[in-house]
């Protein structure tokens, strides 16, 4: 199997699955806690291509959740809208898995163009409007709030959002790009020796 191939297949699902359990408990991070990663796990999990990762990172995101929810976290955001992280997620996975087609996420070619980032700034965006859109429609909190309230009011949210997302996706982006300098500089000496 080529390095490509086992970075994708083989390695991927593991540093998501971490990097999910290890900072969906605060969603907007703090002092001792990172932001949530969950967006740029969909993102990076749609270039594995397997629908049975989606549903795994479904679930767990919801296991993580009622663990939070039943260890003192506020259950403010579990609601009927809550269903809607589903679209929310597969909007992210499909960006990833379209991406993945994109010559500038080719592993063999993995750079931080402004174009890579700008699909992933495009996609957190729409995954901002689908998760508070819902929200605002199927949670029954806002009843007496217009649109134009409700987005005035969670508009300070979006930076925050998008822009983790972003950081996240450089993180991963880069991380990859290590792992295959150093393996490639591993084979290197291999064939020298």
């Amino acid at each position: 199997m080529n390095l490509n191939r086992y970075l994708q297949v083989e390695m991927l699902p593991i540093p998501l699955i971490a990097a999910m359990i290890l900072t969906r408990f605060h969603h907007f991070g703090d002092v001792l806690h990172l932001p949530d990663a969950s967006l740029a796990v969909f993102f990076f999990a749609g270039f594995y291509r397997n629908k049975m990762l989606l549903g795994f990172l479904l679930a767990l995101a919801a296991l993580i959740d009622y663990l939070a929810i039943s260890h003192g976290t506020s259950g403010w955001c579990v609601t009927p809208a809550y269903v809607f992280l589903i679209p929310t997620y597969a909007v992210m996975w499909l960006a990833g898995r379209y991406c993945a087609n994109l010559a500038v996420f080719k592993a063999t070619e993995l750079s931080l163009s402004l174009g890579s980032m700008g699909v992933l700034a495009l996609t957190a965006s729409v995954a901002f409007v689908i998760s508070n859109g819902s929200f605002y429609v199927f949670s029954d909190r806002y009843t007496d709030m217009s649109w134009l309230q409700y987005f005035e009011r969670v508009a300070h949210y979006y930076p925050l959002y998008v822009g983790s997302t972003l950081i996240y996706g450089i993180v991963g982006i880069a991380l990859v790009k290590l792992v295959k300098a150093v393996v490639a500089t591993q084979d290197g000496r291999k064939t020298i020796s």
